[in-house]
């Protein structure tokens, strides 16, 4: 009786495995959608650094330099929501060439700038202000969110297409999907913008005429899918 279970036991669990290891007949597509994005905002870091012989004195005027900046992007209207501190330090430095040791503080403050067109405005503010670095500016947009979902429903037309494309000329049809793999990334455009030194300067000059300080390009947000769909006879 215990053979007999045995043999049994093993038939069902040979058909089983037989089932499972059936070949499902499916295709593998990649899909991409594209969206371009005219930006709307942007992200820019500065900083303020002093340097002297007393690290009292050239931390209080390092806090003098970000008041103003602070009272400045107040009076632009910016919320105070769209720029915080990110580094604050002070430290000793040794001058290998004059042979003395000096203090230098710096702060660094990012600003998100929601309307473009106050950008040169800000920035010759920003110098006035105190400002001796521009660490970067970075665009977004403020749909990102939206048009990203919008490449990824392109993406998988694509996919699925494609798929439709390729089983055309057989006795089949393009069913469910398997698998789902995504690859999705977004090209942020590198800012290009004029030495904030040279536009402050050409700024002072009688009848100058209007400068073009930035470039802003296009965000290209890029869905990539790697799709398996079932094939079904038709």
């Amino acid at each position: 009786m215990k053979n007999l279970f045995l043999t049994l036991f093993l038939m069902v669990t040979a058909m089983t495995t037989a089932q499972n290891d059936k070949i499902v007949p499916q295709i593998s597509v990649s899909g991409e959608g594209k969206i371009k994005v005219t930006p709307d905002q942007a992200i820019i870091s500065v900083g303020v650094q002093n340097t002297g012989k007393d690290a009292i004195e050239v931390k209080r005027l390092n806090d003098e330099s970000v008041d103003k900046v602070i009272k400045f992007l107040k009076k632009m209207n910016l919320s105070a929501t769209d720029y915080q501190t990110q580094q604050v330090s002070l430290y000793r430095n040794y001058d290998y060439e004059k042979k003395k040791h000096n203090y230098i503080a710096n702060q660094t403050i990012t600003i998100r700038l929601k309307d473009l067109k106050k950008y040169d405005e800000l920035m010759m503010g920003l110098l006035d202000s105190g400002i001796n670095n521009i660490g970067g500016v970075e665009f977004k947009s403020s749909k990102i969110a939206i048009h990203e979902s919008e490449a990824r429903i392109k993406a998988m037309e694509n996919a699925l297409q494609k798929a439709n494309d390729y089983v055309s000329i057989l006795s089949q049809k393009v069913g469910k999907a398997l698998t789902i793999s995504d690859n999705s990334y977004t090209n942020y455009p590198v800012p290009m913008y004029a030495n904030t030194r040279m536009l402050k300067d050409t700024a002072m000059m009688d009848n100058a005429a209007p400068q073009e300080t930035l470039a802003i390009g296009e965000i290209e947000i890029v869905s990539t899918v790697s799709v398996s769909f079932m094939l079904l006879d038709k």
